[in-house]
Parts: structure tokens; sequence; C-alpha cells
């Protein structure tokens, strides 16, 4: 891929060049702005401040940038974000997205029943969708890049980046007035040498949860991490996340028994006979039932590559591992809360020219329901797809086209 460069008061910069740190504090709070310069013309973009000066992309520009870009956003009815735009996602400016979502940040047990007659209501209230505890998890995958792929990744991939990048993506979106970083806990690489210090930065992060606001509501948050395993215990489960060996999860036995029937095929595909095993990712809702203790409220579970790409099933790892293995730059597009996964592709091409590629998959083990869902959006798409059954040999993949550099 690329480098991305950045047009400035006259004079193009590339990502890693040592002034475009100086030029960006110049134009930082001015009406200039930069430009990405990837296409002809260049899309426009802005500043932000967090350590460093940042580029970003301006709301409703990710399609207008080139595929091989990393700025790049598809279309939003190639994946589940298209639904929730505008009305769960909410991008009040450049620098503040909201998520409304349909869990809380505080649990309340016993909250009282209001008693006497109905009243008839002033106002209707129009039902808003929100997003689950899963589309929110797709959404910090998504905004921290990883479900992309460029062959300049390839041994990058680890616990830190995870940690660095999922926490980097929820500092500028808020939910329920909180801002999300606040309440988000991505455990970072577990060393025996610094086992210690680690432990005192979790607990600094999760202190919100001791500090219950009256003996009814508990503060909550979100930890998201790899799924270890779960162990019995006299009182329910202790659920283990790795990289945090010395703090279990602890949830009651008939709530993980839920969990493992809708989960099951996920927690059984480790076990498949594969040259790659996939990840189980979990996204758990967590409070403080007693002191230093983080009790379960919700959990959500996904697969990903052990590169930390979300899949949706195991159908779809051959054709990612073939993609990463002939370098290749692509874009897995996420369900978030669609009825379907079908309904998109498996698999977004980048750098097969202007327009990316739709890499779809069929398999014999798929629901028959999913396969019909699936072959319906084949034949109803006009534009350039590429189609594996997989009972079939994979076909071959569509040549890379190098970036015209015009713009330049």
């Amino acid at each position: 891929m690329e480098e991305q460069r950045f047009f400035i008061n006259g004079r193009t910069y590339s990502a890693t060049d040592g002034q475009l740190q100086d030029a960006l504090a110049r134009i930082y709070e001015m009406p200039e702005r930069p430009r990405c310069m990837c296409v002809r013309g260049g899309v426009e973009m802005y500043v932000a401040k967090h350590r460093l000066f940042v580029v970003k992309r301006m709301p409703d520009t990710g399609s207008k940038h080139h595929p091989t870009c990393t700025s790049f956003e598809p279309e939003l009815h190639q994946s589940g974000l298209g639904e929730l735009m505008g009305e769960s996602v909410i991008e009040h400016s450049p620098e503040f997205v909201e998520l409304r979502v349909d869990f809380p940040f505080a649990r309340i047990s016993g909250r009282a029943v209001p008693r006497g007659e109905q009243q008839e209501p002033s106002d209707v209230n129009v039902p808003r969708r929100r997003m689950s505890l899963r589309a929110v998890m797709h959404f910090l995958f998504e905004r921290a890049g990883m479900n992309r792929w460029y062959p300049a990744m390839e041994g990058k991939r680890n616990q830190a980046v995870l940690h660095k990048y999922l926490t980097e993506a929820a500092e500028d979106v808020m939910t329920k007035g909180l801002r999300l970083s606040e309440r988000l806990y991505v455990p970072e690489p577990f060393s025996e040498a610094t086992k210690s210090q680690t432990a005192e930065r979790r607990r600094s992060k999760l202190a919100v949860l001791q500090s219950a606001e009256d003996d009814t509501q508990f503060k909550m948050a979100l930890v998201l991490g790899e799924f270890k395993g779960s162990e019995a215990t006299a009182l329910g489960r202790r659920v283990w996340v790795k990289h945090m060996p010395d703090a279990p999860l602890l949830i009651n036995a008939k709530a993980w028994e839920r969990i493992e029937r809708v989960y099951g095929n996920l927690f059984e595909a480790r076990d498949a006979d594969t040259a790659h095993k996939p990840r189980v990712v979990m996204c758990a809702l967590i409070y403080a039932r007693r002191e230093h203790t983080y009790q379960i409220d919700t959990a959500s579970f996904m697969l990903t590559t052990d590169h930390w790409i979300p899949i949706e099933g195991m159908h779809e790892l051959d054709l990612i591992y073939a993609l990463i293995e002939h370098k290749r730059g692509f874009m897995k597009p996420l369900r978030y809360d669609a009825k379907s996964a079908a309904l998109f592709p498996n698999a977004l091409l980048l750098d097969v020219g202007e327009t990316p590629m739709a890499l779809h998959v069929l398999s014999g083990f798929m629901d028959p329901k999913e396969r019909g869902i699936k072959e319906k959006a084949l034949r109803s798409n006009d534009g350039a797809q590429w189609v594996w059954y997989t009972d079939k040999p994979m076909p071959a993949l569509p040549a890379v086209m190098k970036w015209d550099a015009v713009h330049r």
C-alpha cells in the first residue's frame, strides 16, 4: 500500500514526514484544512490533537478516498453500519461521535413500579434504534482498523496493538453522557516482570465500579478481550480473559449455560482442524457486586482470525488467510445488528482499482435461509463480484492493480 500523503499550505507531506507535526500545528484551529492526496484533487480532512496532531477523515467522506488509502471506508450499504448511521451512530462533528446503545452503564435493582391510575401521556415518543453490545464491539474494531488488512501489517498485530488502538478508538465516542474510553478496559499485554504495575493500572481503570451511588445502583464498565475459558465454582462460573490471569470475571451458572447455548458454535470453532486457529473475543458489561470483584451482567462474543480480523464464521477463514498469504489489501465488512450477515460481502478487495471488489463465500454448511439470502444478494448485485462455492476449488483472485499516482 502507498503511504498516505497530505497537501497543506501548498506543500505535500507524507504521513511519516518529520515536518508534518509542525505543519499541522500551524493550521490547527485555523480554517485551512489538510487534503488527503489519494485521489486527484484530494479529499478534505481535519486535524485533531491527542498526544500528537492527527489527521482524521471528515464525516461521510470515507468512500471518496481511494480504496488503498487508510482513510477509505466502503459505501454504508456494504456492512451493518449503514443501518445504524444517523440513528444509533450519530456524528455530531468530526471529533464527536455519539452511540445510542441498548444497555445501561448502571445496574439498578429493586426499582419501584409507580402505582395509581394510568394517565394520558402528554407526548408520544418515537422508538429509536439502539446498538447492542455486539454492535459496539464491531464499531470499536472497525474504528480501530482491525477489520482492515494490508501486507505491511504482517507480524505487527499483537495484544499491545489491540490494547492501543481499541482504547484510542473509544476516545472521541460518547454514550449515555459518558466518554466511552472512561468505561472501557482492554487488557494490557501480560508479563511476569510487570504484572504488578499492569494490575494496578487495571484496578485504577476499573475503580469506578467500586463507587456505588447508592444501595441499589452499581456503575458498569466494558471489558473487551480474548476469551480464554471458564471453570465451575461453588457459586457459579469464573470466566477468564487472556492477559488478565489474576482477575477472573464472575457469572452465575444459569446465565453461563445460556451463553454456551447461544455461542456454542464459536467456542467449538477453536477446536476445528485448521492450520490457523481462530480466536474468540468477548465484550462483557461488568459491575462490582462486592468489593474488588467483577460480575458479568451482559456478554457478547465474536470470532476473529489470529490477526484479530473479525469473521462471521469458519466458512470465511480460508478466504481471509488466502488473501493474507497472497499479500492482498482487503477489508472485512462487519454485521453489527443486521439480521443477516449474508447480505454483505464476506470481504472487500481494496487493491483492484478505483472501486473495491466484493468477495462472496457460499458454504454447504450455511443455514439454508442464510444461503438463500446470499444467493438473492448475488443476483441483485450489478457490480463486479467474485464468488467461491467452498465445495469447489477457490477461484483465482482478481489481479492487483497498481495505485495510479497521478495525484502527486
